[in-house]
């Protein structure tokens, strides 16, 4: 079985954390006037945890790939092909998956609701009352998970010293989802950022060393499709016999009516999704995240004790979930980086597509974290990581299929360009790094559209409105406003259309940016006869849409479009779509008109829809390596829990302008700016 070290206390700390939230619930007892307002808008008493709550909990698990999986075998099942998927996602490696032997690709389109609704934000979308039962609904996030790391060496920093820097994205909601926190006690002093309801630091430095994290894109997850018994539909095919699902009977209490009893089945390979009768056949999921000892991030009550590399890397080697990059910078001047996740071994297939679970695919273990890439202390001075393909070239990837799936590498791609064009690094560069909204992909679409011209006079000074731009998505910008309503609402949408038949367009409802933009740029691979030709005609129609809609939503003149007055920034909390709206005003922090895009070091992502941002930095370090009171921090929307509390929405103006407060570290520094 795979074991991770979580630390020699690992069950000492988790009972004394656990204690720590008991003692404010007894004190509710006494002070029920100060019962959080959520409690009492549900009318229920929070419950008490224990130790093993801590372990037990995987909201942070953060699933990986699941989704790809199933949206792979559609386009399969309705094309007969997967030439069309390289549209909806890239793969590195020049990777060509093939379908599992004894694999039916067409799913049922149910066949993974029942995952959504577990992994997915509670929001509770039907009004209410206090004292009756609620419906809950869960809705899916589809923003990426993002996040930027570097950290400088001595002889590259402005400061002579390492510097750290990191900022991690995740989907927005009120109250914020990270906690920056100062834990000192003997022998113990560390200070940075985790979550609420996990002990410990994620990321920060514990007076010697600096740690941060981002997503390392380790496919943690397999669909497995089994044939049921058609004597006994409790029964699935295993090798060459029949095996029984395990069943679980779980009671669940029901406020005003009976306790419901329900029934969940379990594989040999893990839960199951969907039971599709009809087709005698069922779905389970294998993941990472349901491993013995997968407790997302628990291992960092271990790591953020570390004084130097080795013992850091001692912490983290059979790191679980999520799959991270994990940089590190100390004192000393030492740098490093360690990709870490359970990694599963799989013999004979790539994890892309689902497989059957008749015991021909079956995970043979896992990669131990001594056989994932790290790095020390390297030649030029510097590491950064931005969740993109970041796998070194003398390293076996595609032998060990860790994964095929990466994020776009735009921000990846901006960090190198800034670290290498600085001859040194400040403290001060690393927070403008953090800011910057220059957009690589829209740079490289500025470029096709240079040698362009029209006749038709919209798209003329469409043409003539981006040729000079700088591509950076400033909030105030209308040159950024066009961009991104063409690329997001028009140029992705009609390049499916016109590089893949009507069929094969229809499978897929998402363009991977960076397979396009090698399509735009290299137009006869896949844009047939006259590819230049069919390629401008595409860019200028979609141009000249995008013109139009802009002038349908901010009027006529193009001096006064704003990128910042359709993009938003709306942290809402779950609650928000059952109160009043004076009390939804309250307990959500924005709208707040922002700059940026997915594509952007301070990542932006905005849905299609109505440009509300989903995704981006939910907290900003950048750490001073022995200088620990230079360091700096800002957390969004605030690090207070409590609606009615200046703290709740008191660091949102920070975030979104950019700017830091001072992470007071030693005892006279804290008495200074307390």
């Amino acid at each position: 079985m795979y074991s991770p070290i979580a630390g020699h206390d690992a069950k000492a700390t988790a009972q004394r954390f656990v204690e720590g939230i008991n003692a404010y619930i007894d004190w509710l007892q006494d002070n029920s006037g100060q019962l959080p307002w959520e409690f009492a808008f549900l009318g229920y008493r929070p419950a008490k945890w224990s130790a093993d709550d801590v372990v037990r909990i995987r909201s942070g698990g953060l699933t990986r790939n699941l989704e790809s999986e199933v949206a792979r075998a559609n386009t399969f099942c309705k094309t007969g092909s997967l030439d069309a998927d390289q549209i909806r996602f890239g793969l590195t490696n020049d990777w060509q998956p093939q379908i599992p032997a004894g694999l039916d690709p067409c799913l049922p389109a149910e066949v993974l609701q029942d995952f959504r609704l577990a992994t997915q934000r509670v929001v509770l979308t039907k009004p209410i009352e206090a004292t009756t039962p609620s419906l809950a609904a869960l809705e899916m996030d589809e923003a990426a998970m993002g996040s930027n790391s570097w950290v400088v060496a001595p002889a590259k920093s402005a400061t002579g010293r390492p510097i750290m820097a990191n900022d991690p994205h995740r989907t927005y909601s009120a109250p914020s989802l990270r906690y920056i926190v100062h834990l000192s006690a003997p022998g113990l002093n560390v200070i940075g950022a985790g979550e609420p309801a996990l002990p410990g630091i994620a990321l920060g430095h514990n007076g010697t060393a600096a740690f941060g994290i981002t997503i390392f894109n380790i496919d943690q997850e397999d669909l497995y499709v089994y044939e049921l018994n058609a004597a006994d539909p409790g029964q699935y095919r295993y090798e060459d016999r029949w095996e029984p699902f395990r069943i679980v009977r779980e009671s669940i209490a029901v406020r005003g009516a009976a306790t419901q009893s329900v029934d969940l089945a379990f594989t040999r390979h893990g839960p199951v999704l969907h039971v599709d009768a009809g087709a005698k056949r069922a779905y389970a999921v294998r993941s990472a995240w349901l491993e013995p000892g997968m407790s997302p991030y628990f291992a960092s009550i271990e790591s953020m004790r570390a004084t130097s590399f080795d013992a850091f890397r001692r912490a983290i080697v059979n790191w679980g979930v999520p799959s991270l990059n994990q940089v590190y910078a100390d004192a000393k001047g030492n740098i490093g980086w360690i990709a870490t996740g359970f990694a599963p071994k799989r013999p004979n297939w790539d994890g892309l597509l689902p497989v059957p679970g008749d015991g021909h695919y079956e995970w043979n273990g896992s990669w131990s974290g001594d056989d994932l890439p790290a790095a020390y202390n390297p030649s030029n001075g510097w590491i950064a990581t931005a969740n993109a393909y970041n796998i070194p070239s003398d390293y076996p990837a595609r032998e060990r299929k860790l994964s095929f799936e990466w994020t776009n590498p735009s921000r990846h791609q901006r960090i190198h360009e800034l670290l290498e064009s600085h001859p040194k690094v400040s403290l001060e560069d690393s927070e403008a790094f953090q800011m910057d909204i220059l957009s690589i992909p829209a740079r490289r679409l500025v470029a096709l559209l240079a040698p362009l011209s029209s006749s038709d006079p919209q798209t003329s000074r469409a043409l003539e409105f981006l040729r000079t731009w700088d591509a950076t998505l400033r909030a105030e910008s209308p040159q950024a406003a066009l961009h991104e309503v063409w690329q997001l609402r028009h140029l992705k949408n009609e390049f499916r259309r016109a590089v893949l038949d009507p069929v094969a367009a229809a499978a897929i409802n998402t363009t991977d940016m960076d397979v396009m933009l090698a399509s735009l740029e290299r137009p006869e691979n896949r844009f047939g006869e006259n590819a230049v030709g069919k390629r401008d005609q595409l860019l200028l129609a979609t141009l000249k849409a995008a013109w139009e809609e802009m002038v349908a939503l901010q009027g006529p003149d193009p001096a006064l479009w704003q990128w910042g007055r359709l993009h938003f920034n709306l942290s809402e909390h779950p609650l928000a779509a059952v109160v009043s709206d004076s009390m939804r005003t309250r307990i959500n922090v924005g709208p707040i008109a922002k700059g940026g895009g997915e594509y952007t070091l301070n990542q932006s992502l905005a849905q299609p829809t109505d440009f509300r941002q989903t995704n981006g930095a939910s907290v900003r370090l950048v750490i001073d390596v022995g200088n620990w009171d230079n360091s700096r921090a800002v957390n969004h929307p605030g690090q207070s829990g409590d609606p009615a509390s200046p703290h709740y929405r008191d660091l949102a103006t920070l975030w979104r302008s950019g700017e830091y407060f001072p992470l007071a570290y030693s005892r006279k520094a804290v008495k200074r700016v307390t």
